[in-house]
């Protein structure tokens, strides 16, 4: 080979073996997408979420100077889409030359605006999201795609207690009405075979409007005469109608089951949704 040849093929070798030499920059809208990104990339990733705090509205968010730094200068950017977290749509568009790459949550199951944005409670969207990440990542490194090929697996295999936990509590539990104050949990209930109640009231106290005098008394009277087994309460957005009705409910003998909206810390994916079924069941037994 010639010399300016072989130098010119030294330098490709060189170029792709450097090009991440450092981790690659995530930034992650909720940190439950940062927490997939880092089951998937491990250490080839450095990975900073910006919504993680549990006890913490996500709603009340406001963004500044330093979120919208750290996403100009990310090399991925995961967020959830559906207008749950609109602030990253414009921060995205603030800051459209540069070469990152965007995976969209809700793009990825074909989700809207209207639609309910709370995606991390369908399984098969994280695993869609997971799948994402491994052909992103790859794009970006593919000095390293069979490690994030290794981070799928090692994802899908510890996916599959959580899967077998569902299929259990659905052939138990198919059919038992329960309801809520908003629709957090909805997809997971829709896994579980669960009949859900009282969904304009739910939608109503998402979205931060009024429910109707009639939504309002169609939930009481689910409580108060317990025709539903459950009541499922987003702890992180209290407002005085949901946490009238959690009296309303606790006072009836309706076990109360709290769910959150962001990951807590020291606990991954699967052990989030894991505890929360767990919850789910202890008070579905009481009846």
């Amino acid at each position: 080979m010639h010399a300016p040849a072989l130098t010119t093929l030294l330098a490709a070798v060189l170029a792709v073996s450097v090009t991440h030499a450092q981790p690659i920059r995530v930034v992650a809208a909720e940190n439950v997408y940062g927490d997939l990104a880092h089951q998937i990339g491990a250490s080839n990733v450095a990975v900073t979420s910006i919504l993680k705090n549990p006890a913490q509205d996500p709603h009340e968010f406001e963004a500044n100077t330093s979120t919208a730094r750290q996403i100009a200068h990310a090399d991925l950017v995961i967020y959830n889409g559906a207008d749950y977290d609109a602030w990253m749509t414009r921060l995205l568009s603030a800051s459209r030359g540069s070469s990152r790459k965007v995976i969209e949550v809700a793009r990825l199951v074909n989700k809207r605006a209207g639609d309910n944005p709370h995606l991390w409670y369908d399984v098969a969207a994280m695993t869609k999201l997971a799948n994402a990440l491994v052909e992103t990542l790859s794009t970006v490194d593919p000095v390293h795609r069979t490690e994030y090929a290794q981070g799928y697996a090692a994802f899908e295999s510890s996916m599959r207690p959580l899967m077998d936990r569902i299929a259990t509590i659905r052939s138990r539990y198919a059919g038992t009405a329960v309801t809520a104050t908003e629709p957090v949990f909805a997809y997971m209930a829709d896994a579980l075979g669960l009949e859900m109640r009282n969904h304009r009231f739910q939608l109503a106290v998402m979205n931060g409007t009024e429910p109707s005098a009639k939504d309002v008394a169609a939930l009481e009277n689910d409580l108060k005469t317990r025709a539903v087994k459950v009541l499922l309460h987003n702890t992180q957005t209290g407002s005085a109608l949901s946490e009238r009705m959690r009296a309303i409910a606790i006072k009836a003998g309706v076990p109360v089951v709290g769910v959150t909206e962001t990951e807590p810390p020291a606990m991954n994916y699967q052990q989030w949704m894991s505890a929360q079924l767990d919850a789910l069941v202890r008070a579905l037994e009481q009846h």
